[in-house]
């Protein structure tokens, strides 16, 4: 038998109420990897001052809790934390004077506190700042900052990167590393998110090294929209796309996938970077036995 028009009316604003309380119980986390594209590189009219300010609106226009950024320089760091005091930072440059490229790790400081943080080079000399010992020509490293979420009271691992461009055995060492380094930081069980610009595609060795072919880690975006063939996340300012989704975050087992997007907000022909930003909405599984919270 349908549902009277007149009940009809008056259940739906319950659900939808119902819903969002749903949705606030879930304590989500809303993430986003964006590769913000160097402020020296010549690029004319593409430029980091011709773009900055679309670029921050982007970011607000997502309102992460957490943000990863690739590519990014101190005076580009300054200017976003002048444009969103609200998120801290961790992360050190990838040169050994610790200038140059920051893979930084944002957070919401409201929400969390720093347990810990610290940025380790994909090398065989992890611990050396600026080493390069696998065929790359320039340093690349992994910042990691482990989190206490103040809304459910756990911790959990964030991990940003940016892999080499040219080598691929860079690549695929980088991914053994760092499947290395989230097994060693989840030895107490945190649950861990690692986001980037990984330069290969979805299927590549270095990519399954990393996920160990999904059973460590697992593509967010994948998980909502496993069919999608439009997935592409480098735009060269919208002049040379490439076909690979090269930006991803990744989550491990802990985490359940609410939503995923690329970002492919433009105004006009004015792009906020030459990497399209990928975001996730996550939220912690309950942890086995718990009952209620």
């Amino acid at each position: 038998m349908d549902m009277p028009r007149r009940c009809l009316a008056f259940a739906l604003p319950l659900l939808l109420a119902s819903a969002a309380l749903s949705r606030a119980d879930e304590q989500t986390l809303r993430v986003m990897s964006f590769n913000i594209r160097t402020a020296t590189a010549p690029d004319g009219e593409d430029a980091w001052p011709q773009r900055s300010e679309l670029l921050v609106k982007v970011i607000r226009d997502f309102d992460p809790d957490v943000l990863g950024v690739q590519e990014a320089q101190r005076s580009q760091l300054d200017e976003l934390t002048a444009a969103m005091p609200e998120l801290a930072k961790a992360g050190v440059g990838r040169e050994a004077g610790g200038g140059g490229e920051y893979s930084a790790v944002f957070y919401r400081e409201s929400r969390f506190d720093l347990a810990s943080a610290g940025t380790f080079w994909l090398s065989d000399d992890r611990d050396k700042p600026g080493s390069r010992t696998w065929g790359n020509n320039l340093p690349r490293i992994c910042t990691w900052a482990r989190l206490l979420d103040r809304d459910n009271e756990r911790r959990s691992l964030v991990l940003n990167t940016h892999w080499d461009h040219e080598s691929q055995p860079a690549r695929r060492r980088s991914g053994k590393l760092m499947a290395e380094e989230v097994r060693a930081k989840t030895s107490a069980g945190d649950p861990v998110l690692v986001m980037g610009d990984f330069n290969c595609g979805e299927r590549d060795p270095a990519m399954t090294a990393l996920t160990c072919d999904g059973e460590l880690l697992s593509d967010t975006f994948r998980a909502i929209h496993p069919d999608e063939k439009n997935f592409h996340t480098f735009n060269g300012f919208g002049k040379k796309p490439n076909k690979q989704k090269i930006d991803a975050i990744l989550a491990t087992p802990q985490w359940r996938v609410l939503d995923a997007e690329i970002v492919r907000t433009h105004e006009g022909e004015r792009y906020p970077s030459d990497h399209y930003p990928v975001t996730a909405t996550v939220t912690l599984k309950k942890p086995r036995g718990s009952k209620g919270k």
